[in-house]
């Protein structure tokens, strides 16, 4: 069975040693870890046409693996990876089981209104950001659309007991372990 291993773990110094890291996990557990840089793209003639050749190639990956597991750590801001978030959602939109996990125990409510909240003192139920936005507040640990789609295909979104490095896999091996029950 092969797993796409969707995370921001791309944008790492070290990603390679990263990614090879998740697979080598994944072949402990009987499945074929496929990282989004397992694909070589060599350098069109603009940015932008390499940047376009990287996101085709990563979705076919998508396609030709059978489920994905996605890092979904908060990263620059409250919320997961805006690409990774992508491939979940293409993922689902295939059909494909999808599964989740964070290394920030956190609820994104609580991420949000510390990050951009109006001040501390809002009552529960009615957090605004600054702009007088509602915050969502329903104790799920990212926006209800990532966690709906996990939820809604049976999939696992394992939350880290406690805080742990964005590229920390105690979390996305307890994911491995629930599969291979």
């Amino acid at each position: 069975m092969n797993i796409y291993l969707a995370g921001p773990e791309v944008f790492a110094a070290n990603a390679d040693e990263l990614g090879n890291r998740k697979k080598e996990l994944c072949q402990r557990y009987g499945y074929q870890g496929i990282f989004p840089l397992d694909t070589q793209i060599d350098n069109a003639a603009t940015k932008q046409l390499t940047g376009l050749a990287i996101s085709k190639a990563n979705e076919e990956l998508i396609r030709k693996c059978d489920l994905v597991i996605a890092n979904l750590t908060p990263f620059r801001g409250a919320s997961a990876d805006v690409g990774t978030v992508y491939e979940l959602g293409l993922a689902r939109g295939l059909g494909k089981p999808i599964h989740g996990y964070t290394n920030d125990p956190e609820l994104y409510h609580s991420r949000l209104n510390a990050l951009f909240g109006a001040d501390d003192l809002q009552p529960e139920g009615q957090l605004r950001d600054r702009d007088g936005l509602k915050i969502e507040e329903f104790d799920l640990r990212d926006n209800l659309m990532i966690d709906g789609g996990i939820h809604a295909c049976s999939g696992h979104f394992i939350a880290a007991p406690k805080k742990a490095a964005i590229y920390e896999t105690a979390a996305f091996e307890e994911v491995l372990i629930r599969l291979s029950r």
